[in-house]
Parts: structure tokens; C-alpha cells; sequence
């Protein structure tokens, strides 16, 4: 499994857990959108590795308890996690700035941006912010947003 993915994983179930001990197994995989079964094998590890707690709440109800250690771990992904998408945005941002770089040599000022979400949105601001403008449609070059790589297509096709 992916390293950041299962971070991820962890890092909610922390958090949610924090806010709702009582939050259950399938409505964690629910909002995670993930499988029951993820869900338990994920917190499995933590209660091995000291992070959560279980009470018995009720005969079939569940508590979850974070321990100091599992506060400490959340902090740590926590932070891991705003790194990781603090690099993200600043190679985004270079990218985006060096193919607005080969638009503006190409005699272009505008470009039109494929593709939706937050990498979608650094484009669009950074476009902003260097003075081109993003148009809805048309011939022209564009940027195209594939998950979390910026491809500049001058001619026009995406």
C-alpha cells in the first residue's frame, strides 16, 4: 500500500476517533470511503502499537480511545502532512510557472486549464498571478491537470 495513503488513513482515523470515540467501524469506512475491513486492519495496528484503546461501551458498541502516544502520532502525521502538501503546491507552482514561461515565448497570453481540483486551482491562481488569463474554451494552448502533474500543450489538444 501506498506510504502517504496509508499516513492518510491513519491520520483520519486518529482525528475522528479523537472527536467521536464512539464513531463505529462502518461509518469510519463510510466517510473514508474504504471498506470495513480496511478500517479494522488499519486500527488493529494502532491498538498494537499503543495509539488507540478499545472500551466496552455497551454488549456490542465499542469506545475508541487515543492514548498520549496516539496524540503525539497525530500531531507528527499531522504535520507530515501539511509538508507534504505545502511540496505539493510549491512544485505545482514552479511547473505551472515555467510552462506559462514557454506560453508567453510562444507569443500567447491566455490558455485554457483541463482538468478540476486543488492542482486545477494552484494553476488557475498562479495564472492569475502571472498576468495570463484563463479562458473557458477555444482554440489555443492549454494546461491539462492529470492527478498531480501540469502538461502545456501549445497547439491546442489536450
Amino acid at each position: 500500500m501506498n506510504a502517504s495513503l496509508e499516513t492518510e488513513r491513519e491520520l483520519t482515523l486518529l482525528e475522528t476517533i479523537e472527536h467521536d470515540p464512539d464513531v463505529t467501524q462502518a461509518s469510519l469506512a463510510t466517510q473514508m470511503g474504504v471498506a470495513v475491513g480496511t478500517v479494522n486492519w488499519h486500527l488493529k495496528r494502532l491498538i498494537e502499537k499503543g495509539y488507540v484503546k478499545i472500551k466496552r461501551a455497551e454488549r456490542k458498541k465499542l469506545r475508541y480511545i487515543i492514548t498520549p502516544e496516539g496524540i503525539a502520532l497525530r500531531a507528527r502525521l499531522t504535520v507530515d502532512y501539511l509538508e507534504q502538501q505545502f511540496l505539493l503546491y510549491r512544485n505545482t507552482r514552479r511547473r505551472v510557472i515555467e510552462c506559462l514561461g514557454r506560453l508567453r515565448q510562444s507569443g500567447f497570453d491566455c490558455v485554457r486549464l483541463v482538468g478540476e481540483g486543488d492542482v486545477a486551482d494552484i494553476c488557475r491562481l498562479t495564472c492569475l498571478e502571472q498576468g495570463i488569463a484563463v479562458v473557458a474554451d477555444g482554440p489555443g494552448p492549454s494546461l491539462t491537470v492529470q492527478g498531480s502533474r501540469v502538461l502545456l500543450s501549445l497547439d491546442g489538444e489536450s
